[in-house]
């Protein structure tokens, strides 16, 4: 029972970091394209290679 003096205080912790970065992420626009990433890899870019 006294484990759980530490476990707790450390899974908030975790999950405050994870919501934290979650935020990071979203005000750095990590999401804001998230169909452009899957069309880009389906389009070969061969006029690059010529030039």
């Amino acid at each position: 029972m006294s484990v759980l003096v530490y476990l707790i205080p450390v899974a908030l912790g975790m999950g405050g970091a994870g919501l934290a970065l979650f935020f990071w992420a979203m005000r750095d626009g990590q999401f804001e394209d998230l169909d452009g990433a899957a069309n880009r890899i389906l389009i070969d870019d061969e006029e690059g290679e010529d030039a």
